[in-house]
């Protein structure tokens, strides 16, 4: 199989762009050896027609950067081609310490990164530990190290901060002036990155007027079964507006929920009755999860959490739509542009675009 060079951007559907960061603060002591801590990088793309109101900001996951949004591992146009060419404005925020944005040693601590073995297991193989991986067959090229689409994804890696808590302290913080220059807007997370929407979306309720989450960061308190601690506030590791307030995840009460389905894992819900996060409600919501991912499992206890919180959304399962074999990397996948065209239409009929 080649791989195959596309332009940067369809020319036809761009009429400008521009890079800029957001965010971050003078650091270290005022004696000549200060330097900028936190930012943010961004890049901006302008459609050649501009036919919705809000732009599309998004966010990469763990070990990825704006590469993701940009391309596929085989070359094809990314999501940010695909949502330009239907008249969105679009955002790609590289995380804090990652990739474009500055990364600091003394502060921002180690770094981790993925194994390319556990790379190819988890999001390029049908050969994963979990019973839905068989079904994965639109990954771009061959499970293979060896493969050109695989080596094209593997050289895209780069190591990631190995703490959430630290990330989504970053991208609360940067992501508020993103929000303030694009005006209110839509955002669109993947995985690690899933958080930064709840968090967002919390915070700054009037300039986010919607949130896609592709296989959000879960499962929600803890993966350990065997004690009823919450380690983390079920949708982030930062605290959000609960209503009454939760200020510690020591205060939150859980009990196990079954999975409905035996392929699906068990995990830990509030026990009700639950706290409301009243900041998130009535705002529309997709939860978008792929037939052949690890998150199959365990998706439904973040869409569970989000409805016993009171925030109503769309919980949309590929298969169900009639979108078979993606895994986890859905937006590289050579079925990319359906999904991509689902998002458009929940878009379309879920948000208020006149």
């Amino acid at each position: 199989m080649d791989v195959k060079h596309f332009p940067f951007s369809d020319k036809s559907s761009l009429s400008g762009r521009g890079v800029f960061y957001v965010g971050g603060s003078m650091k270290g002591a005022p004696d000549g050896k200060q330097y900028m801590g936190g930012q943010m990088f961004v890049e901006g793309y302008e459609p050649a027609e501009l036919k919705h109101p809000y732009p599309i900001i998004m966010f990469h996951g763990a070990g990825q950067t704006n590469v993701n949004w940009l391309t596929t591992p085989d070359g094809r146009p990314g999501f940010a081609d695909f949502f330009l060419s239907k008249g969105y404005r679009v955002y790609l925020a590289e995380q804090p310490a990652r990739g474009r944005s500055a990364y600091h040693a003394p502060e921002d601590g180690p770094l981790t990164w993925h194994p390319l073995e556990d790379i190819l297991e988890r999001f390029c193989s049908a050969n994963g530990s979990w019973p839905q991986a068989r079904l994965h067959d639109q990954w771009p090229g061959e499970p293979s190290l060896t493969d050109p689409a695989f080596i094209q994804f593997a050289r895209a890696q780069v190591d990631y901060l190995p703490d959430d808590t630290d990330s989504q302290r970053m991208v609360l913080e940067a992501g508020k002036e993103l929000l303030e220059l694009a005006g209110p807007a839509i955002l669109l997370t993947h995985s690690q990155s899933g958080p930064f929407g709840w968090l967002l979306g919390d915070a700054y309720p009037e300039l986010v007027k919607g949130i896609v989450a592709l296989e959000p960061s879960g499962p929600p308190f803890s993966r350990d079964l065997s004690s009823p601690e919450a380690r983390d506030f079920g949708l982030a590791r930062l605290p959000l507006h609960f209503d009454p307030p939760v200020t510690s995840p020591s205060e939150l009460q859980l009990e196990l929920m079954k999975a409905p389905r035996e392929d699906w894992k068990d995990g830990w819900m509030l026990r009700e009755p639950a706290p409301r996060l009243p900041r998130l409600r009535g705002k529309p919501i997709l939860i978008m999860t792929s037939e052949a991912s690890y998150h199959v499992q365990y998706d439904h206890l973040i869409s569970g959490l989000l409805r016993q919180c009171g925030v109503e959304h769309d919980h949309v399962y590929l298969s169900d739509a009639g979108i078979h074999g993606n895994g986890h990397m859905m937006m590289l996948e050579r079925n990319s542009m359906d999904i991509a065209a689902l998002i458009d239409d929940w878009i379309g009929k879920s948000i208020v675009t006149a």
